[in-house]
């Protein structure tokens, strides 16, 4: 009975330290995305960026969280307070929970206690990512209706109506991968795609689609919509100011961390490389493929967003309804019939 209760309590040291250590990451990539943002927007602008905080601006992120920390907090009269206090934090916890079910890598071997780099091995782990995905539309409506600003309520309804038509044509085009592959594991999805067995070779259509649509949970441009400047001053946090803005503004580069992840493991082999074995270097292999392949899907969202203008909603929502959910089926039932013939 000792050694069970020894076991249980290593066990739950081992993964709280990993939540530790995934949520330092998972904050030092959002900030950094702000950073690696505006340098990427200076380079297609033929501009510096960020030069002036530390060594090539590197210190800029440090220096904008002090601002955010520093910087007056105020409410706005008819705001319902504890709604909108409550919306930014709810939707920061939503963003950070998303992480818990990604296979980071196999196993780190650490004097030599084999470590699983996955907080929690879900056989539903596809479903755990898209339900929380979803409840994070609540902390943007909260904070949009709470503020009683009717730009803010604007960006919240235009948030909202958005994320429920994208979230259906994201779940098509993740049906498909799980009829392709036979699980709902996301550490399962990634161990199937070994060597350059990756699941993109055998769904374009449904990356593209997936892609498209993380763009529009995201509120990446062109789906930008819930906080057009040009109609709507800022969107739902309009009246935030402070840290609450920052948890709003660093919660969208969560999103886009994790969006980014989630497509390296459904569509890149997660981990995997070709001719690289990701339990090398102790098990740091992994992580160090599958960074790689974050930090360039991250770069390519930074670059759709300075080429590509802004759509009007109406061509935002005919898109979601008209093009993308039809494609969505029909990648899904093209899916299917390729599996039952392979099968037979």
């Amino acid at each position: 009975m000792s050694l069970i209760l020894l076991f249980d309590t290593a066990l739950i040291l081992e993964k709280s330290i990993l939540v530790i250590v995934l949520f330092l990451i998972t904050l030092g990539v959002a900030a950094y995305s702000t950073y690696g943002e505006r340098k990427v927007a200076a380079f297609i602008q033929d501009r510096l960026g960020p030069n002036r905080a530390g060594p090539f601006g590197l210190l800029q992120p440090l220096a904008d969280g002090v601002k955010f920390f520093t910087k007056e907090d105020f409410m706005p009269n008819a705001a319902e307070r504890w709604l909108y206090i409550l919306a930014p934090g709810a939707f920061m916890f939503v963003a950070c929970m998303t992480s818990a079910v990604i296979p980071w890598g196999t196993q780190l071997t650490i004097f030599p206690h084999p470590v699983d780099l996955q907080v929690a091995d879900i056989n539903i782990g596809i479903l755990y990512v898209m339900g929380f995905t979803s409840l994070g539309v609540y902390g943007i409506m909260i904070g949009g209706w709470s503020s009683n600003n009717k730009y803010s309520l604007y960006g919240a309804i235009r948030a909202s109506s958005q994320m429920i038509s994208y979230e259906l044509a994201m779940g098509l085009s993740i049906i498909a991968v799980v009829m392709l592959t036979g699980t709902l594991s996301l550490k399962e999805i990634a161990a199937q795609q070994t060597g350059f067995n990756w699941n993109i070779w055998y769904q374009p259509l449904g990356f593209l689609l997936f892609f498209v649509c993380s763009l529009a949970e995201c509120n990446r441009a062109p789906f930008d919509m819930a906080e057009c400047e040009t109609e709507l001053v800022g969107g739902y946090h309009t009246e935030y100011s402070s840290m609450k803005l920052g948890f709003y503004l660093f919660a969208e580069y969560i999103n886009m961390f994790i969006s980014c992840t989630i497509i390296a493991t459904l569509y890149f082999g997660g981990y995997n490389f070709p001719g690289v074995d990701p339990g090398w270097l102790g098990g740091f292999m992994g992580p160090i493929v599958l960074f790689a392949k974050i930090f360039f899907f991250i770069f390519v969202f930074m670059w759709i967003r300075w080429t590509i203008p802004r759509f009007r909603y109406d061509q935002l929502m005919h898109l979601g309804w008209k093009s993308l959910i039809p494609l969505a089926i029909l990648n899904m039932l093209l899916t299917g019939a390729g599996v039952l013939l392979f099968e037979n």
